[in-house]
């Protein structure tokens, strides 16, 4: 009698563990920490319920050699993974890619902090609203030592006060990559919010 074949994860994932990913400890089921995050950037990819609650990730994909969990595992066990969470965006911006050389593991607060929510900003640019009262539009950013929100003041156009925003989010980013331990993370930090004539 021929073996019967493991069901795919997502419909593309290999569980070619050597192991048990879930198993019981003390009477409850627990989920090994390498797996949790190879099936969550599965479902990312591939998972259509998923991704209709987080439409961003609709075109996403993983290289083909992440389909392998022991493969993902070996990189992911590499990583400073404790307590962060797996980006694919932050070392190349607009990457749809998940793979070894466009993922990092950040901390939560530098995700929320280079979380941009650039289809939700509305009418105005990033870190920029119209303020009704004083009749000019107000740049703010949130600082992610403090947690707390900024104000950086009013001014006459939409552009003035982006500038504002990103002036300060710069300045804030290369604090966040001093205190990074991967070399990538911290290069990605510094250049994130530079203006263009300082790229250039």
């Amino acid at each position: 009698m021929r073996a019967r074949r493991a069901k795919l994860v997502f419909g593309v994932g290999v569980n070619d563990a050597d192991y048990t990913v879930k198993p019981t400890v003390h009477g409850k089921m627990v989920t090994c920490p390498f797996y949790s995050a190879w099936t969550h950037m599965l479902e990312r990819c591939y998972c259509g319920k998923s991704q209709a609650k987080r439409p961003t990730y609709i075109g996403c994909s993983v290289v083909p050699e992440w389909l392998s969990f022991m493969t993902f595992r070996a990189w992911m066990i590499r990583q400073n993974w404790v307590g962060m969470e797996l980006d694919k965006d932050l070392l190349i911006p607009g990457n749809r890619v998940y793979g070894p050389d466009t993922c990092v593991f950040i901390s939560q607060g530098v995700n929320t902090f280079t979380t941009d929510s650039a289809a939700a900003r509305g009418e105005w640019p990033l870190g920029v609203d119209w303020h009704k009262h004083s009749g000019r539009f107000r740049a703010s950013c949130c600082n992610p030592f403090s947690g707390k929100r900024e104000s950086l003041g009013y001014f006459t156009c939409p552009d003035a006060a982006h500038e504002a925003w990103r002036s300060r989010k710069h300045e804030l980013s290369l604090q966040l990559a001093e205190q990074q331990t991967d070399p990538r993370l911290a290069a990605a930090l510094s250049i994130r919010y530079m203006s263009r004539n300082e790229v250039t």
